[in-house]
């Protein structure tokens, strides 16, 4: 039950040691994306402001955040089944807490928790296809990871708003937690142990280079720098709009019922899901063609800053459409997605979780700031005597200019378009 990894494993080993890792990352993004649909029930029980929903929402990408450079570590010395079955146990405890809160700051440690919690359910599977795979193959199995992610938020949508008013919030969580027990039975019966190639020998550089030097060659790859700004605002703000603001805006700006936005929320992820099915189709065949991700993000990211801009200047106009609005902005929102493999890509295996795990960092502070900044920024117009919807309207402006600056710099900075 407990197989020793070989660097060449398996189709069939390698399916059950997919949907082993994809099991624990369909829980993680239900629990992140859960505080979207029960945003309103949250606000009315406890009266939160705008910033409270975005500092209770961020808490979990916070405490998501402060894992990253240890886990990055962990990884790549001790391997994805050992890392991701302790990290999961937090994620248990983390749920069990925030079904037991009864305040806004027990609420938001739970989230904390379970952050830190589902912190490796990316990182794991991603560190172990870049040893396992070839490029083109673990481009479509990171596509593939985030079409599963995004069936957890779907799961997140309709499914909870209809089990709401039968169990309440509360029980949700507590089944949650069982939940992920059964995925960590999973992970353990399926994944390989982890087995250090015959290059991480000790006489070897590689392990030279493991050993002293950390995370400096990460740092010091100006081609991760390049891609931070896009990681930070690009993919963190598609993460922070999608788990949370798209429903308060549609329910704001749109004028949607709760339910009427867990379901604008169900379409939207059922976009996501199978736009990410689609990337892992076509990713290989960019690959084989030569066509790097950087070219693919060049030419297809500019797509969101056309489609938020409409929304925003269209606001309560759209009316109806609002949710499909949000979902053409998600949608062309994802070339950034490929982003993430290719960093790892560009640094050794040895590195891959360090590298996978840094860069994780830049998108899911950037997730916090941007969740907690929206927040901010409505509360802030809101006390300038700015209406609700003019509010909503300022603050995603503000975001959207941020994107704009950070494509330009990443433009100009890859713009050899070599990774």
């Amino acid at each position: 039950m407990n197989p020793v990894m070989s660097p060449n494993l398996p189709t069939r080993q390698m399916v059950g040691v997919f949907l082993a890792f994809a099991s624990a990352y369909f829980f993680s993004n239900l629990i992140r994306a859960i505080t979207a649909t029960l945003s309103p029930t949250l606000t009315q029980e406890l009266a939160l402001s705008a910033q409270d929903l975005g500092l209770l929402a961020g808490g979990y990408f916070l405490g998501f955040s402060a894992t990253q450079l240890p886990l990055g570590k962990w990884l790549d010395r001790h391997g994805p089944k050992k890392v991701l079955l302790s990290f999961l146990v937090v994620a248990v405890l983390g749920c069990i807490a925030f079904a037991m809160a009864q305040s806004f700051m027990g609420l938001w440690l739970a989230r904390v928790l379970c952050g830190v919690g589902v912190s490796a359910c990316l990182m794991a599977p991603l560190t172990a296809y870049r040893r396992w795979m070839s490029p083109g193959a673990q481009l479509r199995a990171n596509s593939w990871m985030l079409m599963t992610g995004s069936l957890g938020m779907v799961s997140s949508t309709l499914p909870i708003q209809w089990l709401m008013p039968m169990v309440g919030w509360r029980a949700i969580f507590a089944g949650m937690a069982v939940l992920v027990v059964l995925s960590m039975v999973m992970i353990y019966l399926l994944v390989p142990v982890w087995a250090k190639p015959e290059s991480d020998a000790k006489d070897s550089p590689t392990k030279a280079v493991e050993s002293e030097e950390g995370y400096r060659p990460i740092w010091r790859s100006a081609y991760f720098w390049r891609m931070a700004p896009l990681g930070f605002f690009g993919y963190g703000g598609l993460v922070a709009l999608q788990t949370l603001w798209v429903a308060p805006w549609m329910t704001v700006v749109g004028g949607y019922s709760a339910m009427d936005a867990a379901t604008g929320l169900f379409g939207i992820n059922v976009a996501m899901l199978l736009t990410f099915w689609a990337w892992g189709l076509v990713t290989p065949h960019f690959a084989k063609r030569g066509i790097s991700a950087n070219q693919v993000i060049a030419w297809g990211q500019p797509l969101s800053f056309v489609v938020l801009a409409w929304i925003i200047v269209s606001g309560p106009q759209l009316g109806d459409n609002t949710a499909l609005a949000l979902s053409l902005f998600c949608i062309s929102s994802t070339f950034v997605s490929l982003a993430q493999p290719t960093v790892g890509m560009s640094f050794p295996p040895h590195l891959a979780g360090r590298a996978l795990s840094a860069y994780n960092l830049v998108i899911f502070v950037g997730v916090f700031v941007v969740q907690w900044g929206i927040g901010l920024g409505i509360d802030l117009f809101k006390s300038l005597g700015w209406p609700p919807v003019l509010a909503f309207q300022a603050a995603f402006s503000v975001f959207g200019l941020c994107l704009v600056l950070s494509y330009v710099y990443f433009h100009w900075a890859n713009r050899d378009n070599s990774a």
